[in-house]
């Protein structure tokens, strides 16, 4: 099923706005804030844009669509960026949505995991190879212990649950700002071990993704402009964006979200159109060295350079 948003009424304006399509990674959740913000306030309309926002019916959808020039825009995962163009899809980052990693390795507060090295012998439930293992890999190093020292489980994509059961000893994958707040409004404390703090480079959790070939440049930075203002607005009223935020959807409307919102405000980026290339290299390289990807691209390979073309 896939979920549209309703567009808002352009003001009157003697130009018609252009059109840009954006696909959301999964359904809408506060981690798209400033987009919801920037269509729920008229930024996009005030930027000449009439902006579709679409969720996908499979999360693996919206980078191949944007490759394939079916949407302006993608939101995707900076680690899987970085496999996609190894594997030759011809994707770019323009932009960051979520500026610092959300995924954590999370075990309940009270259980028998106090530090990363009890995991040994223990089960970690996932849900995507690859990236994933590759952190727990580089978590777990630091410990003395590998990823042949635990068991891994595929939990498809029941992290907390599994975790509350005790059918895993810990999950990779969690969001610290959802999994750990949905444990907290079911009586359970987590804790979660961050990535960025436990031997793998900090990464933009969320970013702006799409085929140069196909992509308007002048359109789409004056999307990342109507976002940055939304989020200038969210962080100077997280409170009153909250409230516009959680009135588009009922289902948005609850405990879980509304905790979600918190955490998220302060990870969203200050400046969606700038570019760290430094974190693009260092995390390039953190790939290629646990084997995820062969050979090191450079960052005018991963992302529109600003000033660089495409």
């Amino acid at each position: 099923m896939k979920y549209l948003l309703p567009l808002l009424c352009l003001s009157a304006s003697p130009a018609a706005a252009d059109e840009l399509t954006v696909m959301l990674d999964w359904f809408v959740n506060p981690d798209h804030g400033p987009i919801i913000i920037a269509q729920e306030r008229g930024y996009f309309a005030d930027a000449g844009l009439e902006v579709e926002i679409i969720a996908p019916a499979d999360p693996a959808d919206p980078p191949k669509m944007a490759a394939a020039g079916r949407a302006d825009l993608a939101i995707s995962y900076q680690p899987q960026l970085h496999l996609q163009v190894a594997e030759g899809l011809p994707l770019k980052r323009v932009g960051t949505l979520v500026a610092t990693p959300l995924n954590c390795l999370l075990v309940q507060a009270d259980g028998p995991v106090e530090k990363i090295a009890d995991l040994k012998g223990r089960k970690i439930g996932f849900s995507v190879a690859g990236v994933e293992q590759a952190m727990l890999g580089a978590m777990l190093a630091p410990a003395g212990i590998g990823v042949d020292d635990v068991e891994l489980v595929n939990v498809n994509w029941s992290l907390s649950p599994s975790l509350m059961s005790g059918q895993v000893d810990a999950v990779i994958g969690a969001f610290r700002n959802f999994e750990l707040n949905q444990m907290k409004i079911e009586g359970v404390e987590g804790r979660c071990f961050y990535p960025e703090e436990t031997g793998v480079p900090a990464y933009d959790e969320l970013i702006y993704v799409a085929n140069p070939e196909f992509m308007d440049e002048e359109k789409v930075a004056r999307f990342l402009a109507a976002t940055e203002r939304a989020v200038q607005f969210i962080v100077n009223h997280p409170q009153e964006s909250w409230e516009i935020f959680a009135a588009t959807s009922a289902e948005l409307d609850d405990e879980l979200n509304a905790m979600a919102w918190g955490d998220t405000v302060p990870r969203f980026a200050l400046r969606p159109a700038a570019l760290d290339a430094g974190r693009y290299d260092r995390f390039e390289a953190f790939l290629n060295e646990m084997g995820l990807t062969e050979g090191v691209r450079s960052v005018s390979d991963l992302a529109l350079v600003p000033g660089g073309g495409a």
